[in-house]
């Protein structure tokens, strides 16, 4: 890896980062140019272009990257339902993809050789960063700091940011309680404080969402229009998908909704203990299975709801890319042609409630499942079809050895 003349760190402009940048310069004597991404974090990151300037760089990348992030890989993810181990809505996980492409973009426009990023060496992003760049461009350098050098604790990383002049963010010189990630999906909160899976955590930690016993006493009604599987009015509104995303937040934040404490299976073997704010992420989930329970073949309905596991499982570890799920994409998209209408929701401490649903595609029938007399069903229909679904199960019964029970 000598032989590094430039290199792209996805930089944040964070304590870590900058010294990551110092860190490249020192250790690999080559130019970095920084890329920081708004995904929707929360906070300003024209900062991070002056920290970048200070420490000497020339080529400064700030992308605004919000409806791409939402259009693109929240909302495609969302139409397949995903959710890891049964609860997680993959927040950190989907953002991933994004930035990665997005740093190869810029290593192919400034003509660097390889690229870099902030992720530990024991956790899940450093291989969803680096399944990314590898499978966008096979050939590229990947430096991950944290795998090779000795600053490998907060006190070490404060000494040498001292030691180079970088500044500290005067709540880094004490143990923070627990590291965090953003973006307009979702808020995690892990380590430290958190590490302890019995203890409970801080109501203060929490930066989107109200306790659920702190939201109001009178529930909020809202109604939210799909298209092909995509969220694309609130309240008769039509909102652009970074926007739709920003309203639902704030509505389910005031209401206590969102909120997750998970001990999960990272993808490198150990379990991780994280608490998450996903607000607008709860509601949408919530929403788009009540739109799809009309508008969806049974069947294909089970089949999504057979495969979201392994679809959720390879955004966890880092496999957007991968040939196997753009395969999983198209068949996901295929069965959201007809998911159109509109879904009216309760949310109420906590909770997302659905209270209706409607569309011009409907599948469900009325005169089908009324308790009142019809005209489109023969009951008397039905005792053939038990009969031959019994057929196997008659033979089978009087043959104990078919392995009947009795």
């Amino acid at each position: 890896m000598s032989d590094i003349k430039k290199v792209v760190l996805a930089y944040s402009g964070g304590l870590d980062t900058s010294i990551i940048l110092k860190w490249l310069q020192d250790t690999y004597n080559c130019e970095v140019v920084t890329f920081t991404a708004d995904i929707g974090q929360g906070e300003e990151v024209e900062p991070a272009r002056k920290k970048a300037e200070l420490l000497g760089i020339k080529e400064i990348f700030i992308d605004d990257l919000r409806e791409e992030f939402v259009r693109d890989y929240v909302f495609p993810m969302f139409r397949a339902n995903a959710v890891y181990e049964g609860v997680y809505l993959l927040g950190t996980s989907i953002a991933r993809p994004l930035i990665a492409k997005r740093q190869i973009e810029i290593a192919r426009e400034v003509g660097a050789d390889a690229v870099s990023h902030g992720a530990t060496g024991k956790g899940n992003d450093q291989v969803r960063f680096e399944l990314g760049y590898y499978g966008l461009q096979p050939d590229i350098k990947v430096i991950a700091p944290w795998r090779e050098w000795d600053l490998n604790s907060r006190t070490k990383l404060i000494e040498y940011a001292q030691h180079h002049q970088i500044p500290v963010p005067k709540d880094k010189f004490g143990e923070a309680p627990y590291s965090m990630d953003a973006n307009l999906l979702h808020i995690s909160y892990e380590g430290k404080a958190l590490e302890d899976p019995w203890s409970e955590y801080e109501e203060s930690m929490f930066l989107r969402t109200i306790a659920p016993e702190a939201a109001p006493d009178t529930p909020t009604y809202i109604e939210i229009e799909y298209e092909k599987g995509d969220p694309v009015k609130l309240d008769g509104k039509k909102l652009s998908p970074a926007d739709m995303l920003t309203a639902l937040n704030d509505l389910a934040g005031k209401n206590g909704i969102g909120r997750l404490d998970l001990v999960e299976n990272r993808f490198v073997g150990m379990k991780s203990r994280g608490v998450y704010e996903t607000p607008g992420g709860t509601i949408m989930l919530t929403a788009h299975r009540a739109m799809e329970s009309i508008t969806l073949d049974r069947n294909a309905g089970h089949l999504k709801d057979e495969l979201m596991p392994r679809y959720a499982e390879l955004i966890y570890n880092g496999f957007w890319w991968s040939p196997e799920r753009a395969a999983l994409q198209a068949l996901i998209d295929s069965t959201q042609e007809n998911v159109s209408g509109v879904v009216r929701l309760k949310l109420y401490k906590g909770n997302v409630i659905v209270v209706g649903r409607k569309s011009d595609v409907s599948l469900y029938s009325e005169e089908h499942v009324t308790f009142e007399e019809d005209e489109v069903y023969d009951q008397r229909d039905a005792e053939g079809f038990i009969k031959l679904n019994a057929l196997r199960l008659r033979m089978a019964a009087v043959k104990p050895d078919m392995g009947h029970v009795g």
